[in-house]
């Protein structure tokens, strides 16, 4: 029977591994240099060993069964150690080789991360960067990347964390002058609730709550949005506001070159309200070289 057979091709597994982390045959098929049908069969064979089907397919999305996803979260991070020490073993003559895997916000890739990028690129030029941009909170080990870049979010009790790039940014309001020439200045936080705003929605289908502090006094409103965009497209966001679509909030840092131009004009600047900046988080237990390396580049 198939559950006798015990002699698990480490290639399938980790063509598995690769499919659920890039969410279909096609592009994971891509990204190992394969066809999408010898990763579909790759995937049929090692289900048909199993005795079970390790993933749910329709014509539109592909997700882990339960068996799928216990399998996954056992053997993510044996690949990720094995990964680390070829790794080691190819940096052991003090040059720096390998893959360094990262996953973040797509908040930190508009100007904190690229030039930390480029500086860690330029440093060591054997080693390669993959990056991967999405929103929401994940295991990273789980997801097979070497660490995460958040925003104070609560970390796992294995994960250790150090910052990256500024240590406080500020949440920030604008619209185009010819907008409130002819809408009028908001005074006062609540008056946004009568103007026409570009909100903008995370992954989760979570707002981006808007919120203003001044002398001890905290407000957080959800005025309705006329516009509303997802966060991986905020330079649209900007633009619509920077059209006279409405009043638009989001990191002051990406509003700076606008507000310094005069296409954007600031709104109640007195009721920005602060934030701790990013956090790279990252597992205790595996440390490969590329990481390590990254890791001394920012503490330098």
């Amino acid at each position: 029977m198939a559950n006798n057979d015990e002699r698990m091709h480490l290639d399938d597994l980790s063509v598995f591994l690769a499919v659920l982390e890039s969410g279909g045959f096609r592009t994971a098929a891509k990204r190992l240099g394969l066809s999408a049908s010898s990763v579909s069969e790759k995937i049929t064979q090692l289900e048909l060993r199993l005795g079970v089907p390790l993933l749910i397919r329709t014509t539109r999305s592909l997700s882990a069964t339960e068996a799928g996803r216990s399998l996954a979260n056992r053997i993510a991070p044996l690949f990720i150690e094995t990964r680390a020490a070829l790794q080691d073993a190819a940096s052991a003559q003090q040059t720096v080789r390998g893959l360094l895997k990262l996953n973040v916000t797509g908040a930190v890739m508009v100007d904190i991360l690229p030039p930390i990028i480029d500086r860690f690129l330029a440093r060591h030029p054997e080693v390669r960067v993959e990056i991967m941009v999405e929103d929401r909170l994940v295991d990273v080990t789980a997801a097979g990347c070497d660490a995460g870049i958040r925003y104070g979010e609560h970390l796992a009790q294995d994960m250790i964390a150090i910052p990256i790039g500024p240590r406080t940014q500020r949440l920030a309001y604008a619209a185009a002058p010819s907008y409130l020439q002819e809408r009028g200045i908001p005074q006062h936080p609540r008056d946004v609730l009568k103007h026409d705003c570009v909100r903008m929605r995370f992954s989760s289908g979570a707002l981006v709550e808007w919120s203003f502090e001044r002398a001890g006094e905290t407000l957080t409103l959800d005025p309705p949005g006329r516009l509303i965009i997802g966060v991986d497209a905020a330079p649209a966001a900007i633009n619509f506001a920077r059209d006279g679509r409405g009043i638009v909030g989001t990191f002051e840092n990406w509003l700076m070159p606008y507000l310094s131009d005069g296409t954007l004009q600031p709104v109640l600047a007195d009721w920005w309200t602060r934030f701790e900046g990013p956090w790279i988080y990252f597992s205790k237990r595996f440390m490969p070289a590329p990481l390590r390396a990254f890791l001394d580049m920012l503490t330098d």
